[in-house]
């Protein structure tokens, strides 16, 4: 395809840092994953029964090290490829153009299932929490499901700026509450006092083999932070401010899972027995309830933060939304997908590649009100739906990042510090390869379906990609193009 057509995004109003960093936050959904993900890292949720324990700090800290070598590499590549699918840019650049546009398929089908299944979560837990706490049911779940699939598709329409700006206020506000809340705990816990407890091996029962199984599920914890790249062709600077965003966002919410997840482990007291009580309603609610229950709050707290939950939880639908319209016009652009999928609207938005995001997400609505084809026992369709998807979406985003550990190695051997780069990627491929083993370690059907299911998307998209025309090769010279066609051009 030549310069002259390329179609590109953006309008004459560039994103900024900050807007970068939130799409990157936002779709890691912080206070969610803190809420929801921290009793996997301990190991009272997971399916294998092992997990770090009281030690769930220490794993969060080891995982977070391992995903900033792996921010670093994405980092690094941010700075020679601005594209709206800059991730399979990246594998295409380090592994070649099949590899790269099999990936492509892989990991917007991940962050496209991620978006479908958080939506009837949310659906779900808005409805079923206004039915506990007050006993009203002022809507059905199909009708929370089609206000938010209004919202998202104003919010991903209207521009990408605004779906920025809004996933920055929910976050905000989420991780603010929870933050603060995280640090109350600590303080009235006596948490202070025990530092060590949640930081030594000692606190698994299984020692050093727990806390590394924590490690396992806690590098899930930051699935999406990379997302920022994506919006490489709509911000000003891309080359400084896109690198910039992603190892900020790591960095940032490093902090706050530590810290969140301390708060849990002392607010049980360092009890693995206290916590196992609480998973059922969630050990972040529960802290947040009265006292009379373990907490360390009331009724008030606890629906304040029962609210922020869902306030996290749309900010990630609203960055899965963006990140996925983005990787399905770049694909469509580059000719992986149908051209048709290519079509910009007036304000800069990928007009088709929305659309399409917002008819899966309407799929699978459907499929969650009039079909059991996920059900888990003793689980509401909309959980039950969520696990599949959300264990499809975080196996193939894995799966992406060690094609890009390893592209690394070849990709960026021209970087001056070729040592950085070669432990870089070594770190990265420890960590997700450590994370796809966590993804698949005995977990039960039909949840277990999903990681085959992204193989076989992988290889659908290798087989797609030998019978095409020669696939697409980055390239990283921008020079000869405007800052608003800026992005690899495809041959």
């Amino acid at each position: 395809m030549s310069e002259k057509t390329r179609a590109t995004l953006g309008g004459k109003k560039k994103l900024t840092l900050v807007d970068a960093t939130a799409q990157s936050v936002g779709l890691m959904g912080p206070v969610f994953s803190i809420a929801f993900l921290v009793p996997l890292v301990v190991g009272i949720t997971s399916a294998t029964g092992n997990g770090a324990g009281t030690a769930a700090p220490l794993a969060v800290v080891i995982g977070a090290v391992g995903v900033l070598g792996l921010g670093w590499i994405i980092a690094e590549y941010s700075k020679r490829i601005h594209s709206a699918g800059s991730l399979y840019d990246y594998v295409t650049d380090g592994l070649g153009g099949r590899v790269g546009s099999a990936a492509g398929w892989l990991y917007y089908t991940g962050i496209l299932a991620l978006g479908a299944g958080i939506l009837p979560m949310i659906g779900g837990t808005i409805h079923d929490t206004l039915q506990g706490e007050f006993n009203v049911t002022p809507l059905p779940y199909l009708g929370w499901d089609l206000i938010l699939l209004v919202v998202v598709g104003l919010v991903i329409h209207l521009g990408v700026t605004l779906s920025t700006r809004t996933q920055l206020t929910l976050a905000l506000i989420s991780f603010t509450v929870v933050g603060i809340f995280s640090v109350v705990v600590i303080v009235r816990s006596g948490g202070l006092h025990h530092v060590s407890s949640g930081f030594s091996p000692s606190g698994s029962s299984t020692g050093w083999r727990g806390v590394m199984f924590g490690v396992l599920y806690g590098v899930l914890l930051f699935t999406g932070f990379e997302t920022a790249a994506n919006l490489g062709e709509e911000t000003e600077r891309p080359e400084k401010n896109i690198p910039r965003a992603v190892l900020t966002a790591v960095l940032a919410v490093s902090a706050f899972y530590i810290v969140g997840s301390f708060a849990q482990v002392a607010g049980f007291h360092f009890s693995l027995k206290a916590l196992g009580n609480a998973a059922g309603a969630g050990p972040l609610f529960v802290l947040a309830g009265p006292g009379a229950g373990g907490g360390f709050g009331g009724v008030a707290l606890r629906r304040i933060v029962e609210l922020v939950v869902v306030l996290d939880m749309l900010a990630v639908l609203i960055g899965t939304a963006v990140a996925a319209s983005r990787g399905i016009f770049a694909l469509s652009r580059d000719e992986r997908l149908p051209r048709g999928l290519s079509g910009v609207s007036s304000r800069g938005t990928p007009f088709g590649a929305s659309n399409l995001t917002l008819l899966v997400y309407l799929a699978i609505i459907a499929g969650v009100q009039w079909t059991s084809w996920f059900a888990l026992p003793k689980t509401p369709e909309y959980v039950s739906m969520f696990s599949w998807m959300s264990t499809y979406g975080g196996f193939a985003i894995v799966v992406i990042y060690l094609l890009i550990s390893v592209g690394a190695l070849r990709g960026l051997r021209d970087h001056p510090r070729v040592w950085a780069v070669v432990l870089s990627a070594l770190v990265g491929i420890a960590v997700t390869v450590a994370a796809i083993y966590g993804s698949i370690y005995k977990v039960g059907a039909p949840t277990k379906w999903a990681p085959y299911s992204a193989v076989a998307i992988l290889v659908m998209g290798l087989v797609a990609a030998i019978v095409m025309r020669p696939a697409p090769s980055g390239q990283s010279d921008f020079t000869p193009l405007k800052e608003s066609e800026q992005g690899p051009v495809k041959l």
